[in-house]
């Protein structure tokens, strides 16, 4: 469905609808779908969102879901609201947000309570146990973070929360998601890592697919692919760069996976490739470490190319374009 031009200077968007009462599910489908947008109702069954282009089309397809079910809709983008202000309108954002965050909250201190029962020497959750237990807290936090548009306080203090929590486990030295940070990479620089020969293990999957992608976007943009089989011990390109296999140049190394540790090595800031990591991690890994809610749909995809591609090149390369385009929805 082609996304219709808007003005740039619209601010919010209206969403009108009606379904009939029955099925009394198809109601309650619209409904949910609002939500999770983070729509709030403005009066009866008019809803808002603030104006941007993902949420205009969302608003296109919840109208063609909305006839399909022979009910009525309409979307308006406006510059603003007559009668209700700004700040009233993002007020009740503000509201909803902090209702979904109540939850969170209660988690929290659950947690600090337990937190604060073992540094005072008491009996409780080992720091291992609680490290998991806030690594879901924030996960939650996270995703009502992606529909918070207008940063409540409430978010902001839960943040603030979840990362001291985090330091004071880190020196307790419980939680698997400090070991990272004591695993030593070797600083690399890209200048040695032009124009080269990347070689790794045969039938590329999770951790080879992501880090070619990470090689080739960021790293070594003339890079070329060479596999070969472990068991067969045949010579390698001179002066291969061996990546993904033991003992090779880049690999594991304590709890991170290739795909962690190339962007360690040459280190690459970017917030959308953390996120990547997260999710590379806990397939590859398959230690839950970050409860990535995307994981099992990306593993999903990779095993259908695995399953379909022509060859060991054909299937590098469509694992390499799935990462490019989840990289691209995560920079947007």
């Amino acid at each position: 469905m082609p996304l219709q031009p808007v003005e740039d200077k619209k601010r919010w968007i209206l969403f009108f609808y009606s379904v009939p009462s029955k099925p009394v599910n198809n109601r309650m489908t619209v409904w949910r779908k609002l939500l999770k947008s983070g729509a709030v109702p403005l009066k009866g069954a008019v809803y808002i969102l603030p104006f941007n282009d993902d949420h205009y089309e969302f608003g296109q397809w919840l109208i063609a879901e909305v006839k399909d079910m022979k009910g009525d809709a309409a979307m308006a983008a406006i510059e603003q609201v007559d009668g209700v202000s700004d700040e009233e309108i993002i007020g009740l954002f503000n509201e909803a947000r902090r209702n979904d965050y109540l939850p969170v909250a209660r988690d929290i201190e659950e947690v600090a309570r337990k937190l604060n029962a073992i540094t005072k020497g008491g009996q409780g959750s080992a720091p291992k146990s609680l490290a998991a237990q806030l690594g879901k807290i924030r996960k939650a936090w996270s995703e009502i973070q992606q529909v918070d548009f207008f940063s409540a306080p409430e978010g902001i203090k839960l943040g603030e929360t979840i990362s001291r929590l985090q330091g004071e486990l880190q020196q307790l030295g419980g939680p698997a998601q400090t070991s990272e940070h004591t695993v030593a990479v070797i600083p690399r620089s890209k200048d040695g890592y032009r124009g080269r020969i990347w070689a790794t293990r045969a039938r590329p999957f999770i951790d080879r697919m992501a880090s070619a992608w990470l090689i080739a976007t960021f790293i070594d943009p003339d890079a070329s692919f060479f596999f070969f089989n472990e068991e067969q011990q045949a010579p390698l390109p001179g002066e291969a760069i061996v990546f993904d296999v033991a003992d090779g140049e880049f690999t594991h190394s304590g709890d991170l996976c290739t795909f962690e540790v190339l962007i360690r090595s040459f280190a690459l800031k970017d917030k959308a490739l953390r996120q990547l990591a997260e999710i590379v991690h806990d397939l590859d890994l398959k230690d839950n470490k970050y409860q990535s809610t995307e994981a099992q749909g990306v593993e999903e995809i990779l095993n259908g190319i695995r399953k379909t591609a022509l060859d060991d090149n054909d299937s590098l390369t469509q694992g390499m374009r799935v990462f490019a385009m989840l990289y691209a929805a995560k920079k947007s």
